[in-house]
């Protein structure tokens, strides 16, 4: 069974009214999937923050000197390509226009409204969705439950009618079930390359068409494949190779 791990928005706070922050703070903890990375107090500590952390949002109360704020986010344009997106809050319609203008996701009036407040956030996480491929597999056997980061795992080899599991810091983890069963299962960067294998190609460094064998990153083992899975095989060089500086000889 593959478990999905919940995948969390990142935030930077930039205020200096502590009930607001603490309010607003409440707010997102009630939505389970955003993370705080830093409170700052006004706009030198909050362009530091961003800079340092390229968080996912930003909520900015510009009842504090805001045109300072609006003169931030602008500034922001001179260091990285892809802002954060940007919430501005305030206690009146007054800066609405300049937030508009300074491309900012949303405005919020304080007192905080929680309706209003999930509305935006769930536009957030429609316009910035998530990766949220499964990253636990759950090996059961009887009431023993054994929990693996499936990025561990170099790949997996069929043992008569069980498979063994062979993880990157050495182990094997044996599983009372065929190669096959975990096949359809596992994330997509897991390929059949031979009837024996299944391979996690985040963990391949060559492909040797002529020996028909895989190396495998930092490791001695070389995993051959079948002229049978060959074509699984040619989309993982296509798919390695998207990525990759080519230097042909």
């Amino acid at each position: 069974m593959l478990l999905v791990q919940p995948v969390e928005y990142t935030y930077i706070i930039i205020d200096s009214d502590a009930t607001s922050n603490l309010q607003l703070m409440h707010y997102l903890e009630g939505h389970g999937d955003f993370e705080l990375l830093e409170h700052c107090r006004n706009h030198e500590e909050g362009l530091n923050a961003i800079l340092k952390y390229s968080p996912d949002v930003v909520f900015i109360n510009l009842n504090d000197r805001a045109f300072e704020y609006f003169h931030m986010v602008s500034e922001l344009h001179q260091y990285i390509k892809d802002l954060p997106a940007i919430i501005g809050i305030s206690k009146s319609k007054d800066y609405a226009y300049q937030a508009i203008k300074s491309n900012f996701f949303d405005y919020w009036l304080l007192p905080y409204n929680e309706f209003d407040i999930r509305k935006s956030l769930l536009r957030l996480k429609k316009k910035m969705p998530k990766d949220m491929e499964p990253s636990t597999l759950c090996l059961q056997s009887y009431r023993d439950y054994h929990y693996v980061d499936t990025n561990d795992i170099l790949y997996l080899q069929a043992d008569n009618n069980a498979t063994d599991f062979i993880m990157a810091d050495g182990s094997v983890i044996n599983a009372y079930k065929t190669l096959k069963s975990f096949e359809q299962q596992l994330p997509k960067n897991f390929v059949r390359i031979h009837q024996s294998y299944i391979l996690n190609t985040k963990h391949v460094a060559r492909i040797n068409y002529g020996k028909a064998i895989c190396s495998l990153k930092g490791r001695k083992q070389q995993l051959p494949f079948s002229k049978s899975y060959k074509a699984n095989v040619d989309g993982v060089k296509k798919i390695l190779s998207k990525n990759t500086i080519s230097a042909l000889n």
